[in-house]
């Protein structure tokens, strides 16, 4: 049997640089992953099984529309699989891709593999950065991972409402497809603070057409910002989670506290990025 975690990705900057022909969108995205996510079991069996359980395995599917059989099915094993899930689906954060790399990484475990099976980055475009599972700059439609050492952690709240916002429609309604890179380094060393305040100046370029799809987003982006000790908020991916971060793991703690009293209908998450 092996157990794996499969942590929240979070886009703390997303920068839209052109579309292809074929309709890919081409990015420019810092992501680090948090330690709130989900669980993927996997033992060997006679027959494959699925199951999901969890807080959030409510509505979540069992077919091959949930990349964790996907992935599964790229090894050709019978197992049983087992997914926690705990953090909400659609939700901007990579949970479905998380849990294909996980579930990969627990096969190749239990199988003995040396050697991801074809097809496994093709699952997915965030499936690449998150079989990572450290910072990282991802660019192209994904298949771009770099490595981001040196960066300090990131204390932040995690905040979603409850609305899901179908990603095409995000991208779709975005006006401009060709928008700014970040800058050609991403700095290290830097402590906290600077390193917060160097986030600031970068930009999600889907929160404006996720806001239009969702107004809500808008509302949680302010409340964030509204919390004691927070540094900048920011939604991930394309929505509608959205984050605080804040320079000690104390204040962001509190924030959630807080947070999830104002607000006990939302899923409310205190977490580390890194």
């Amino acid at each position: 049997m092996c157990k794996v975690f499969a942590p929240a990705k979070v886009n703390v900057t997303l920068h839209v640089t052109g579309q292809r022909k074929d309709g890919y969108h081409l990015l420019d995205s810092l992501v680090m992953f948090a330690d709130v996510g989900d669980r993927v079991t996997v033992r060997p069996a006679a027959t494959p099984k699925f199951e999901v359980t969890g807080p959030r395995a409510e509505n979540v599917p069992t077919d091959n529309t949930n990349l964790v059989v996907r992935a599964a099915a790229l090894f050709n094993e019978p197992v049983h699989i087992v997914l926690s899930k705990h953090l909400p689906a659609s939700a901007g954060i990579g949970g479905g891709s998380s849990d294909a790399a996980a579930t990969v990484l627990a096969l190749a475990e239990v199988t003995g593999t040396t050697r991801l099976p074809e097809g496994v980055t093709e699952l997915g475009a965030d499936v690449r950065v998150c079989l990572l599972r450290q910072a990282a700059r991802m660019r192209g439609i994904g298949e771009d991972v770099i490595p981001c050492p040196g960066l300090p952690p990131l204390f932040a709240v995690l905040a979603n409402p409850g609305v899901e916002v179908p990603t095409p429609v995000v991208f779709k309604a975005l006006p401009n497809k060709t928008n700014p890179p970040m800058p050609k380094r991403v700095p290290q060393g830097l402590k906290t603070r600077a390193f917060i305040d160097w986030l600031a100046a970068q930009r999600n370029d889907l929160e404006a057409p996720a806001i239009a799809q969702a107004a809500i987003i808008e509302e949680v982006l302010a409340t964030l910002k509204a919390q004691p000790d927070a540094r900048l908020a920011r939604m991930s991916g394309s929505g509608a989670t959205c984050f605080a971060l804040f320079e000690t793991e104390q204040a962001a703690q509190n924030a959630a506290r807080l947070l999830s009293d104002q607000q006990p209908d939302w899923w409310v998450e205190p977490t580390r990025l890194s």
